[in-house]
């Protein structure tokens, strides 16, 4: 469990209906095969040691005795083991009869926790049987040890910085306020839930999303196992559909009708950094539970889970394109209000042929569209100087007079070189200096212009860039309107590509390609026999990688050796581990470094989960040391 993750388990036995020491025999079987796997955490479905469709055989004596048998077996089956089982077996206590969960660890029975809501609609006539569980914690005696029983019962979990398990049953997520919600307000981290949910057409669907759904509204991990092979089909069926969520997202689902048991790590310290973050998320009630302590080992759970190397794209291409389409509504919309707001009638960008003064020109022609304004008041301003290449330059034309903007072509050169000599700046000495002079000369230049045609500058930096500091303090730094601002760099790519694929314009299009397959570049040094000398990537590393760590350092908060685990998963065979550290070591080193860039940002639209805004999303000091977290990097 280092790094908080914790292999789950979801299991459907094949089952004999109302045969107990056959269904024991499989339960143990099912617990064998999950522990060999890793899984901490095992839930069976409902009533599994009888089977759910017994049907009025629950009434009889002889049946709940066999069953309470089976529960032993299956006790003594977790011996010697720290997991976490969950198994479910009709109970009776105090003359009723109870639909109960029985969790088991190291051989012991820990507790019975009942159903609360018993259904006794359509296909369901449970009440016939059972009685709902209360909150109330009792106690009930198994072979002569009291067991704690009831629902309000959480199980604390010593591992991982120690968290809460809950459990409820089948109905109990379906009803307008479950068990679960009350569970996860009292702290539980997991939900288990053991289920036999019959199937009919297009009920899976709404499964999944219940499942899903509640995982997100609570922040939990949720354990959903559910009745399938050998449960009676005299008037239903059941396709054991299992499913492991969390926070919203589905980890693992099994097929229907496939007898598939499923596995998934669970992120128990990402939950706990959601919950710190939302601060609408307020526990309460925890006084009213009996908290049943457990101890597990500390070790390192092999990962099953995948991380997308690029967590800000999605996989799926429609995903992805609906993603776009909504990211540039979301800039468009932001910048039609700042022109509504001001008054003003006119815009300056500068455009270098790269892709972040690419997808500003665009949304900026959209949002002049959507405002009835000519697009020729849009002045794009293409400054070439020391280290433009022709490339470049000639696609920073071609997009202007493609999209209908007014083109201005400044040669800053002399003007630099005036500057240089003015502050005693050596043509030779290409340093810092060297190349930030451009960039500020660039940046007054666009502001005077700005000021002449009564309008606004159009920012082009993207998110990526501020994280790491890659802007050069009232250069490209400053704007009028930081419309970039929010999105990633790998996410400004497929914004391009989606418009090049939908633009219905085929000049735009081959010009748009081209910006695509040209080299992410400052261009403040010159270039050599022609082309880029100067390429961003090999000096502050591959924006994948960074984008990776951005995304799991904000939104999840990941600790750094976290994320260097992970990062070495998803990018297996693409970077060596050594280059996945190095980046890393940067990646804090400017993160925590350029904070004094990010804490005088211009406005911009946000459009993800992840933003750098200090008005927003990151209230961070500008003075705050990287120790503690370059520290850990060093004892990786």
């Amino acid at each position: 469990m280092k790094h908080g993750f914790i292999k789950t388990a979801a299991m459907t036995p094949r089952i004999r209906v109302a045969d107990p020491e056959y269904n024991a025999k499989e339960v143990c079987r099912g617990i064998g095969e999950a522990c060999a796997k890793g899984a901490r955490i095992i839930v069976f479905p409902e009533l599994c040691l009888t089977g759910y469709t017994c049907g009025d055989l629950f009434l009889q004596e002889l049946l709940l005795n066999k069953a309470a048998d089976a529960l032993r077996t299956a006790a003594e089956a977790t011996e010697g083991s720290d997991a976490l089982v969950f198994v479910g077996l009709p109970l009776e206590k105090d003359g009723k009869l109870y639909d109960v969960a029985a969790v088991l660890q190291n051989g012991e029975v820990l507790a019975f926790v009942p159903k609360k809501f018993i259904p006794s609609y359509a296909e369901f006539y449970e009440t016939r049987h059972f009685a709902p569980g209360c909150g109330t914690v009792g106690k009930y005696l198994f072979d002569g040890k009291e067991v704690p029983f009831g629902i309000n019962i959480l199980f604390e979990v010593d591992a991982a910085g120690g968290f809460l398990v809950g459990c409820e049953i089948c109905e109990d997520i379906w009803a307008p306020c479950s068990p679960s919600t009350m569970h996860a307000l009292a702290g539980a981290a997991v939900i288990a839930n053991l289920s036999a949910s019959d199937e009919t057409v297009g009920k899976d669907t709404y499964r999944e999303m219940l499942v899903r759904s509640s995982s997100a509204k609570q922040i939990t991990g949720y354990i959903y196992a559910s009745a399938g092979e050998g449960e009676s089909t005299q008037d239903l069926v059941f396709g054991g559909h299992n499913i492991i969520a969390e926070n919203g997202v589905t980890l693992a689902q099994a097929k229907r009708f496939a007898a598939e048991n499923i596995y998934a790590d669970i992120d128990v310290h990402r939950l706990r950094h959601e919950r710190r973050r939302m601060s609408t998320f307020v526990s309460e009630n925890r006084e009213a539970y009996t908290i049943v302590p457990v101890h597990m080992e500390e070790d390192e759970t092999q990962l099953t889970r995948t991380f997308a190397q690029q967590p800000f794209v999605p996989d799926d291409r429609a995903k992805r394109d609906q993603r776009c389409e909504e990211i540039l509504a979301i800039q468009t919309y932001g910048l039609k209000k700042r022109y509504e707001h001001t008054g003003l009638k006119s815009a300056v960008i500068g455009v270098s042929g790269g892709l972040d003064s690419t997808l500003a020109l665009l949304v900026t022609a959209r949002a002049f569209d959507m405002l009835g304004l000519e697009r020729n008041r849009i002045t794009a301003v293409t400054m070439p100087c020391f280290g433009t290449t022709d490339r470049t330059c000639n696609n920073a034309c071609r997009l202007a007079a493609t999209l209908g903007a007014e083109l201005r072509k400044i040669d800053i050169k002399e003007s630099v070189t005036v500057h240089f000599k003015d502050i005693g700046q050596s043509m030779d000495n290409r340093d810092v200096t060297y190349e930030n002079g451009q960039a500020r000369e660039r940046t007054q230049i666009l502001m005077d212009i700005a000021n002449r045609t009564g309008g606004l500058v159009i920012g082009t930096g993207d998110m990526s860039e501020l994280a790491l500091g890659w802007a050069t303090y009232n250069g490209d730094h400053m704007s009028m309107y930081g419309l970039n601002s929010g999105v990633p760099k790998t996410l400004v790519r497929h914004l391009v590509q989606y418009y090049a694929d939908t633009c219905d314009n085929a000049e735009l299009r081959m010009v748009l390609l081209d910006v695509l397959d040209t080299p992410v570049s400052p261009e403040l040094l010159p270039p050599v026999n022609g082309t880029i000398s100067q390429r961003t990537e090999d000096l502050v590393g591959p924006y994948e990688l960074h984008d990776f760590f951005l995304y799991y350092m904000l939104r999840c908060g990941f600790e750094p050796a976290k994320i260097y685990r992970i990062a070495c998963r998803s990018f297996q065979g693409i970077y060596d581990k050594d280059v996945i550290l190095k980046w890393l070591k940067t990646f804090y080193h400017r993160f925590f470094a350029q904070q004094f860039k990010r804490s005088c940002l211009p406005d911009g639209p946000k459009v993800g989960s992840v933003a750098v805004s200090p008005r927003g999303d990151l209230r961070m000091p500008s003075d705050a040391c990287a120790s503690i977290w370059l520290k850990e990097l060093e004892e990786l």
